[in-house]
Formats: structure tokens, sequence, C-alpha cells
């Protein structure tokens, strides 16, 4: 059967960025013959002993407590579950001193869906006037990311993807150091009338990159003017998974959106975001909720909510999650840097949150394409980091500069990788490969 699609229907049913790759990198390992792989791409989190028995320990209070038959078999409000709304509701008021009710917070089956909603109920194309008719007759609403390269899953949320632009940042060099960092670019970052959303990660995957304070409220500060929301990826931050390596504060009110994640806390398989906002905005984002999947699953929020009220995930994500990976990508660095050849172009991003290490090749003499494909034959799978930089237009080099290296492989499987990846390199800089 070979159905006809809409102009929708063609635009979502094809694979972007990340998920695209992965496709290859699947049949790569089906294919392998034998020939053994470090799986330097997964962004799915590991599982750690003592996050796994938490969340073993809140199923089990779940599963002894009156609650469950509501939970499991009843329909609840599109808003999410009320216990577990509480529960953030009084963390987040106690913890970052905040004044919010219950209407200020959305729970979604995942982040991503936030996304979704937001970039499909404020950008794109607005209500043409009765007598243009057609649904493209109105005026497009950009969907603006700040910082670029940034999440690949931003690339595949608008239905209407001519709406997703990003801005070129500048880069922060360390030459010395091998080191580089990402900042925005504020001389081209345009946020004005034809802006619909501001979206961004922080901590960033890919690069583990944490914007300032001050240059997150720069950005909402440009985006109020207009009154328009800034959504802030916040999968990564504290309070839980708290995979910031640096300090951070998240930001809260006006016209920001804190969007959380629970993947990273030990629950993607869950799907639990949460946007925490002005009421008007989570009204919006509810209501798209309600015509989308009525609400998010309810037995994910009823664990963490044992969870959460209890401390212990705040407590595990800080004392657990956070040094696992934050010793992980101390192998990547200590193992490059001993490794790579100090005169030649490499440049690590300062490693500032996240679960991955983004390396950036300066005059690289191949794509990263060719270079993800080069690394395979020697056994070290990577994701290439051009599939990062949705919206972007701008023909960029750097672009295809690239890698990114999760942190999710044992510490010797890491170290092992790295020293292939950089006898690979100097033989590709030196051309002897």
């Amino acid at each position: 059967m070979n159905p006809a699609l809409t102009q929708f229907g063609a635009q979502m049913s094809h694979l972007t960025g990340v998920r695209a790759i992965m496709k290859d990198i699947i049949e790569t390992l089906k294919a392998g013959s034998g020939q053994e792989f470090i799986n330097l791409s997964a962004g799915n989190p590991l599982i750690l002993p003592e996050v796994e028995e938490l969340w073993r320990d809140c199923t089990a209070q779940l599963l002894a407590g009156s609650e469950y038959g509501e939970v499991v078999c009843r329909y609840g409000s599109s808003q999410g579950y009320q216990p577990f709304i509480d529960a953030v509701l009084t963390d987040f008021n106690q913890r970052y001193g905040l004044n919010l009710t219950d209407r200020n917070i959305l729970i979604t089956p995942g982040s991503q869906s936030i996304y979704f909603y937001a970039a499909n109920a404020f950008g794109g194309y607005t209500a043409p006037p009765p007598y243009q008719g057609g649904a493209r007759g109105g005026s497009l609403k950009n969907i603006v990311l700040p910082l670029s390269p940034d999440y690949t899953g931003y690339g595949g949320v608008s239905l209407i993807p001519e709406a997703v632009v990003a801005c070129k940042p500048t880069l922060d060099i360390d030459a010395a150091a091998h080191r580089f960092k990402y900042r925005p670019d504020f001389s081209q970052l345009s946020i004005d009338q034809t802006t619909g959303c501001v979206i961004f990660s922080r901590p960033c995957n890919p690069t583990g990159n944490v914007l300032t304070n001050d240059e997150v409220q720069k950005i909402a500060d440009l985006a109020a003017v207009f009154d328009v929301p800034v959504f802030v990826d916040s999968a990564y931050a504290p309070p839980f998974p708290a995979l910031n390596f640096t300090e951070m504060t998240p930001i809260f009110g006006g016209n920001i959106v804190h969007c959380m994640s629970l993947s990273k806390a030990g629950l993607p398989g869950e799907r639990i975001g949460i946007a925490i906002g002005d009421r008007k905005i989570i009204q919006v984002l509810e209501s798209f909720q309600t015509n989308m999947c009525i609400h998010s699953p309810r037995y994910g929020q009823a664990i963490a909510t044992h969870a959460i009220n209890s401390g212990a995930l705040a407590d595990i994500s800080f004392n657990i999650i956070r040094p696992y990976y934050q010793s992980k990508f101390a192998v990547v660095e200590e193992t490059l840097e001993q490794a790579m050849p100090k005169d030649l172009p490499w440049f690590l991003h300062r490693g500032e949150g996240a679960i991955f290490a983004w390396l950036w090749l300066k005059d690289l003499p191949m794509t990263d394409w060719e270079l993800y494909q080069k690394l395979k034959e020697v056994g070290v799978i990577v994701v290439p980091g051009s599939s990062f930089f949705p919206g972007l237009r701008e023909n960029w080099q750097h672009k295809h500069e690239c890698l990114r290296i999760s942190l999710t492989a044992t510490n010797d499987e890491i170290e092992t990788a790295m020293k292939r990846l950089a006898q690979l390199v100097e033989k590709i800089y030196r051309g002897t490969e």
C-alpha cells in the first residue's frame, strides 16, 4: 500500500538529525561480521545501580499504596497527576525561593513534546485573513535557536520547517589549551515581531555548553519586548538530573518557560517532561496536549512523586549521576591531551555539563561524515557533528568539522577509543591516511 501523504505527513515521516544517523549505526553494528565496536554514539543514559534501585523502591511504594488503582486504572487531568505537580511545586518553591502555583506547571510525555507543542503553537504561519484562505496565507513566526549547534531534535519539532532559524555563535578559543566555548553572538541574534518563540538547551546537548545567567537574561529581555516566550531546555540541569559540571542557576519568571525531563535521571522509558512558566503560556501548551494525547502517562509521575518528596532524587542526582559522568568527561579530556599531537588544530569544548564531549577539528581535510566512516573502520562509533545545526542557513565550514562523543562507555573503552581517534586524526592531517 502506498497512501498519499499531506504536506505535514511528508514532513513528519522523515527521520531528522541523529535519528537518521542511528539507522546507519544500527545497520553497522548488525553487519559487523565479528568486528567489535566501541559505541560512543548513544544518548541513552547508563543504568546506574543506585538510580535503578531508587525507581524500584518508588515502584514498591506505589504498589503498596492506596493510590495505585487511581494512577493506573483511571484517566486524569490534562495538566498532570496532581500529587506530582504538588511535589514539583513544593520542591521548587522551597529550593529556589519561588512563588509558583499549580497553574504554572504542566506535565508532558517527555520534554521533546513540550518543544513540539511550543514550536507549533507559537511558531509557523499565523491565521490568514478570511479573504486570503489557505494554510499559509498568514505571516511566518520564526522559532529562533539563539546558539548553534544545539539539540538535533529541534530540527523536527515544527510542522513548518522553514520556521526554524538558528544563529551562528562566536567562538571563544584557548589555542594553547586546545579548548573552546560557543557564546551567543548578540550582534547576529534577531528577535522581533517575526519571532514566535525562542528555544535553547542549558546545559547543551551536544556540546556541554552552559549559557551564563547574564546571557539567558539578555535573551529573555530581548524576547520580552515582543511578548515572545523563551523555552529553556533544562534536560541536564539542576536539581535533577543535575548534570552541570559548572555552577549554574536555573532562571524562572517573566517570559521564560523552564522545561525539564526525568530521562537523564533514570526514567527515559517513562517519558516525563515538566514545563514551568507563565500560566497563560502553560494553558496554551496544556490545550495543545489535550487535543493531542489527553494527558501524559501517570505511572512514571506517581513513582517520581515519591522520589521528589523524599529528597532522594535530588540527592542521587547530585551525588551519583553528576560525578559519574563528570569523571567520564575527565577520561576523554586527559586521554586526548596525551594522545593528540600538540601542533594539530584540535579543540575540545569546555565540559560544563550533559553526557557528551564535543570535539572540533579545525580545517579537517575531510567532512565529519567521512571521518565518521573512517572511525568505524578502526572500531569506533561517534556521531558526526553536522547533525546538530538545525536551522542554521549559513554555509559554515565549522559545521563539518565536529564530532559528538558519548560518555556512556566504560573508562577503558573511552580511553581506547580516544587513542584510536587521535591516531587516525593525525594520519588524516599528515596526509598518510
